[in-house]
């Protein structure tokens, strides 16, 4: 039976400096670590709640704000903001979390994973590739942008892909041609999924129509799944 979370917003520190975001917790106080990577609109409430979600499931759920409190409101502003965020600074916040979590007193595992949709999809396989052993699942959901790293020869997570195949942002193609990458460069553990949706189906705030709920309802389950078998 699913938890009741609780949340709290925390600082830590990155790069030398102070980052913000957003810790779910789960009714039982402790559990195994997840960091949630937002899309393009900013640490909005679909990223919380998909914090919230992991957290009943049993993890502590990191999600970082990696515009520093800013949402984007449009596809335009979005993209602006998006292309904004370089890639090294966007590593650095993240790094910052994995160590955050890694530290916490709340945090069973002695590993973390690591799950990102769009634009996070993109830096959850950079987190994994710059991460190392430190990161033991990794799920992008439609992974693209400037995170998406040209080797993944530091891979060591399992990785888990969710993708649509009607995506125009990110095509099967594409996805398909990853896949093979990682697996023939990091030796990792590799399974992607492919889902009758465009992309973006698993946002239920459907800020561009895209979300498809059986779809999301699947990838969901199976990512779930596959962070409880993997992170430990």
């Amino acid at each position: 039976m699913a938890e009741n979370p609780t949340f709290q917003n925390v600082t830590f520190e990155s790069a030398g400096g102070e980052a913000h975001g957003y810790l779910a917790l789960p009714e039982s106080g402790s559990g195994p670590g997840v960091i949630v990577i937002q899309e393009w609109w900013g640490l909005v409430d679909h990223i919380r709640d998909v914090a919230d979600r992991l957290a009943a499931e049993g993890f502590v759920a990191l999600a970082p704000d990696l515009f520093g409190g800013r949402i984007a409101h449009d596809g335009k502003e979005a993209a602006q903001m998006m292309s904004k965020l370089p890639e090294a600074e966007g590593a650095r916040l993240l790094a910052g979390a994995v160590d955050y979590l890694l530290a916490h007193e709340a945090v069973t595992s002695s590993t973390v994973g690591a799950i990102g949709f769009c634009m996070g999809g993109g830096f959850v396989l950079a987190l994994a590739a710059q991460q190392g052993e430190k990161i033991s699942a990794a799920v992008p959901f439609y992974g693209v942008g400037q995170g998406l790293p040209d080797s993944y020869e530091g891979v060591r997570a399992a990785i888990q892909g969710h993708y649509g195949e009607q995506d125009t942002s990110y095509p099967v193609e594409k996805a398909k041609a990853q896949e093979e990458q990682i697996r023939r460069e990091s030796g990792a553990e590799v399974n992607y999924y492919f889902y009758d949706a465009p992309h973006a189906f698993h946002n239920d705030e459907n800020p561009q129509g895209n979300y498809r709920p059986e779809a999301a309802k699947l990838a969901w389950s199976r990512a779930v799944q596959f962070l409880k078998d993997k992170v430990k």
